[in-house]
């Protein structure tokens, strides 16, 4: 069943896929899986490497190249759905990579699911300075999904060796000085760059706008930071830096 499963999600143009036991998936802020699916056993761990689009210098094509990447990831985790009930039965959830999310005051930042929790204790790689997933082949320019199912599967075993390489590039790129502090990323500070038009700045610029005069309400409406924070609430999370990606030599060719 395993395999049969595995050559299944690899044919669908997956770059690589682990297999977990749920009690193995440790995130510590998450949910637990059992929330999702009370009967959930085996965590199937989708990874998905990022093309040269997403290196772009140009921030909307960079952008526009992670999207295209997350609309394959999406259909290929309805697609592996499908499969598992029709060809086992199973019960299965897909497991989302980005928003929506839960929207809580007292879980700010925090995804209902780690994918990246969910990758490393499927074997696909381990944790890096920058406290993402790096994978052994194709380092840490990946996308990430999975889903939980009700089947029995074994497990894969997990990476024994640390494929960071602890040259603290990552670190010495971030321009908010995020991961100043091993094994924490600092949200306030990598938010401010990397979602400089998302829900925090929009917040602050109806907060202005309120209490501008007409006049100058018009033109907050013709400036550019409120035609770019319309362009980011329409497709959802829009990053503008990557650099704890880019910066990693890890899979670079």
């Amino acid at each position: 069943m395993k395999e049969k499963i595995r050559t299944y999600i690899l044919g669908l143009g997956v770059d690589d896929v682990g297999f977990a036991k749920v009690e193995d998936y440790q995130s510590p802020k998450s949910y637990p899986v059992a929330n999702f699916l009370p009967e959930a056993k085996t965590i199937i761990s989708l990874v998905f490497r990022e093309l040269d689009t997403c290196e772009s210098p140009s921030t909307t094509i960079a952008m526009n190249g992670r999207l295209d990447m997350n609309y394959f990831q999406r259909s290929c985790s309805y697609q592996i759905n499908r499969f598992l009930k029709s060809e086992f039965q199973a019960k299965a959830v897909d497991m989302p990579y980005s928003s929506p999310v839960e929207q809580r005051k007292d879980r700010m930042g925090v995804a209902d699911f780690s994918q990246r929790h969910s990758a490393v204790a499927a074997g696909l790689g381990t944790f890096g300075r920058h406290n993402l997933v790096i994978h052994p082949r194709f380092g840490t320019r990946i996308g990430l999904t999975a889903l939980i199912t009700n089947l029995q599967i074994e497990p894969d075993k997990k990476l024994e060796h640390d494929v960071c390489l602890h040259c603290d590039l990552c670190v010495k790129n971030c321009p908010g000085n995020a991961l100043d502090e091993a094994g924490k990323t600092e949200l306030s500070k990598c938010i401010a760059h990397s979602q400089p038009y998302g829900l925090g700045a929009n917040i602050r610029f109806w907060q202005q706008f309120a209490d501008r005069s007409p006049e100058t309400q018009k033109q907050m409406f013709a400036d550019e930071t409120y035609w770019r924070l319309q362009q980011a609430h329409s497709i959802g999370m829009q990053y503008y830096c990557f650099n704890c990606m880019k910066s990693c030599p890890v899979g670079v060719r």
